[in-house]
């Protein structure tokens, strides 16, 4: 089988199938579903976030995983900045309630945090850093996301993930959870930050 051209660093499958969407038709010759894998498919290994913004962590991971796989690579890293906490949760989201991924305690610790805020004090955005990197640092680029929204008072919907249920896009009456997922990539955060890295990934594969 002919070596992947791209490989994502993360071992999210739903993560691989927006990014594979995002490139499908955008550069001649790549064929998605053959050229772009995960991290999973190359034996990566899992990279530790020490950066301290979102733009480092990403920038960490997707040098690591290139010089790891000798592969063009991507990476992001996401979270949830509370106006009213100064930022936070941010870098720490996946882990804010001790344990990395425990997206119920998260979610239960952050409402509780926010019991006696009222909604206009509520707002609160995802934000995203998508960057690329090329095993030889020939390419090295990043990109940020965002998705405004407000903080709902109690979990709604059942899809998405993370903190999906209590995050309302702004101009809307649903929360992100409630979207279908064409509707969440089209204004999320990470399909801003996606698109906006595009034109590199195009140029970098192109080369």
């Amino acid at each position: 089988m002919p070596a992947p051209k791209l490989v994502l660093a993360t071992h999210n499958q739903g993560k691989l199938r927006e990014l594979r969407e995002l490139l499908r038709g955008q550069v001649p010759g790549l064929d998605v579903d053959t050229d772009v894998v995960d991290a999973g498919a190359l034996q990566a290994p899992d990279v530790a976030e020490t950066g301290v913004t979102f733009a480092e962590n990403a920038r960490l991971k997707a040098h690591e995983v290139a010089r790891f796989t000798g592969v063009l690579a991507i990476a992001d890293d996401s979270g949830l900045a509370v106006d009213v906490l100064g930022g936070a949760p941010g870098i720490f989201s996946a882990r804010w309630a001790g344990k990395h991924g425990n997206d119920a305690a998260n979610l239960e610790l952050l409402l509780a945090q926010l019991s006696d805020i009222g909604p206009a004090h509520r707002g609160a955005r995802f934000v995203c850093a998508a960057a690329l990197a090329s095993p030889d640092g020939s390419h090295d680029a990043v990109e940020e996301g965002f998705l405004e929204g407000t903080l709902l008072a109690e979990p709604r919907g059942a899809g998405g993930f993370g903190y999906d249920p209590i995050v309302q896009p702004l101009g809307m009456d649903v929360s992100c959870a409630e979207l279908t997922p064409a509707e969440k990539n089209a204004i999320s955060h990470r399909g801003h930050a996606f698109r906006a890295l595009l034109p590199h990934i195009v140029k970098a594969l192109s080369a």
